[in-house]
């Protein structure tokens, strides 16, 4: 990894609540894969090559198929993404693009036909968190290598 500086040792304290809450991101209900795929999704969306990298390699080593990985910018054409991915990764789009697209009350109520109280909040926890990592990421100059 290229970084400018060793943010990790510089800013120790932040960068150990940012592995606490990803700790806390995998101990959720959430399927690992559709976590995954999320992570991917915004990353995309964020042109955060490094982070697309590192959850690519993540989800295939969990058994995600080359195809629903390679198709993840155009899932909503797609038919094998059930309906609970499609609405997860729909949510991340707007959470993702949040000045722009919001979260109408159309999507939540959409969003909780699959996902009850508490994992729509990880669903949201888990999107928040891999924008954080990439606005982190790509500010520190990180590259996939």
């Amino acid at each position: 990894m290229s970084e400018r500086f060793a943010y990790y040792t510089v800013a120790a304290d932040s960068m150990k609540i940012m592995m606490e809450m990803e700790k806390y991101t995998k101990s959720t209900e959430i399927d690992g894969k559709l976590r995954e795929l999320i992570k991917i999704r915004a990353s995309q969306m964020n042109g955060c090559a490094y982070c697309i990298n590192m959850h690519t390699a993540d989800a295939r080593k969990m058994g995600e198929t080359e195809q629903r990985i390679y198709c993840l910018s155009v899932w909503d054409e797609c038919e094998f993404y059930t309906d609970a991915e499609k609405v997860a990764l729909e949510l991340t789009e707007h959470i993702t693009l949040i000045p722009t697209k919001r979260v109408p009350d159309e999507l939540y109520k959409r969003v909780r036909t699959h996902y009850d109280e508490k994992q729509y909040m990880d669903l949201i926890i888990i999107i928040n968190q891999i924008n954080s990592w990439n606005r982190i990421s790509i500010a520190m100059g990180n590259t996939a290598k």
